[in-house]
């Protein structure tokens, strides 16, 4: 986007001298590497400066190291401000004298790499690389006497050290690649496992769901068959129209568990894309009036007492709060046969309250069937909902089976 009232060339020349790439953040390690390769280089330079030997010309030993000063010192921030140093190092370049070329060489060529490797301004460091090769070729040739028309000669004691130093670098670079290599397969190994424990927990968070599931349905419905088999069958001789009501309960409660099955093994086989099972809702507090229905055609009376402002609810809390009213109605029919129950439901501002009191009895014959799972299930439920549960013996007689859950303030 250009900017507003400026010329679209102007525009076009801000954005390419504007940085094209993200700022340099040099790390303290590399800072210190950076500030140890200026103080090799300005040591080498200087004792090559004050060489008794070495031509000095009109500039003098004192002129000499004041270049190397200058060539070299501005390496130690090559990394923040590389094209800066470029052109220090550059303009140190063009003042050395031809014959002593050397001095400024080496740092002209750190330079150069550091401004092609760090700089986010690429169009104008490229500018500046190719406009210094592109006077190395032709105004140096053209004019040999100038500083960079002399190709500056290595000594041949440092021969061996322009050989080696390559290869160790490439060879420390290598390492570091393979070092990263392994560390990046360790961490995918890694991310990799905590994937596969992930699934694994979802895999067995499912199954448990699907079995609290299993266990709601089966459980009340095959009780109430069962109480209600064997009331049919005491008083089938004395009074078969009553045993006949019975036997046909058991067949509507047979019926019920068999939809309620059939809801739940649908979502496990239909398939992802399937838009063709047709399911029926989670039972919810709708649906208590059936359930406790069911429970009194056992023999068993149960009332049911509503209070507070009856209002939609999520529907996992719903779900939730009738299966904790199925459980504790399961219960009382398996533990406490010829009870009374009262099933209370207390819709607060802030959380909701379901409690299921029996007046105590005798087991019946279902009562060897049950595993203990129904009420840890539901504490398992009640807890994603932030719920608690509590249970036990009234102090008259009886068992209570009391949830709280939290509900959002509306």
């Amino acid at each position: 986007m250009t900017t507003t009232g400026a010329p679209a060339p102007l525009a076009r020349l801000r954005a390419l001298a504007g940085p094209n790439g993200p700022v340099p953040a040099p790390t303290p390690r590399s800072r210190l590497f950076d500030a140890a390769l200026a103080l090799v280089v300005l040591v080498a330079e200087i004792d090559y400066a004050v060489d008794p030997d070495l031509p000095t010309g009109r500039h003098g030993t004192a002129g000499l190291v004041c270049l190397v000063l200058l060539a070299s010192v501005p390496l130690a921030w090559r990394r923040r401000y590389p094209l800066a140093v470029l052109w220090i190092v550059l303009a140190a370049n063009m003042l050395t004298p031809a014959d002593v070329s050397r001095l400024t060489f080496y740092a002209c060529v750190i330079a150069a790499y550091s401004a092609a490797a760090f700089s986010p301004h690429r169009v104008a460091a490229i500018a500046t690389l190719a406009l210094a090769v592109l006077l190395t070729f032709t105004i140096g040739r053209s004019v040999p006497h100038t500083p960079f028309g002399v190709e500056p000669t290595v000594p041949t004691q440092y021969v061996p050290l322009m050989i080696s130093a390559p290869l160790v670098v490439v060879t420390v670079g290598l390492r570091s690649w393979k070092v990263r290599a392994a560390e990046s397969r360790v961490r995918l190994a890694e991310v990799e496992h905590r994937q596969a424990e992930a699934l694994r927990s979802a895999v067995a968070h499912e199954r448990a769901r699907i079995a609290r599931e299993l266990h709601d349905v089966v459980t009340h419905n095959v009780s109430v068959m069962v109480i209600q088999a064997g009331a049919a069958r005491k008083i089938m001789d004395a009074e078969p129209e009553q045993a006949r009501e019975a036997l046909l309960a058991v067949e509507a409660g047979g019926r019920t568990a068999l939809g309620e099955l059939r809801q739940v093994m649908g979502l496990l086989t239909m398939d992802d894309d399937s838009d063709e099972a047709e399911l029926e809702p989670q039972p919810g507090l709708e649906r208590l009036g059936p359930l406790i229905d069911r429970t009194r055609g056992t023999g068993t009376p149960v009332e049911l007492t509503v209070s507070g402002t009856v209002r939609p609810l999520p529907g996992g809390v719903e779900l939730t709060a009738y299966r904790v009213v199925q459980e504790a109605l399961t219960n009382a029919l398996k533990h406490a046969g010829g009870s009374s129950a009262v099933v209370r439901v207390d819709y607060g501002e802030r959380e909701l309250r379901v409690e299921v009191t029996d007046s105590g009895g005798t087991p019946g014959p279902a009562a060897a069937t049950g595993n203990g799972r129904g009420l840890v299930g539901l504490r398992e439920r009640l807890a994603v909902h932030g719920g608690t549960l509590s249970n036990g013996p009234c102090p008259l007689g009886g068992y209570r089976v009391r949830a709280l859950i939290p509900l959002e303030c509306t």
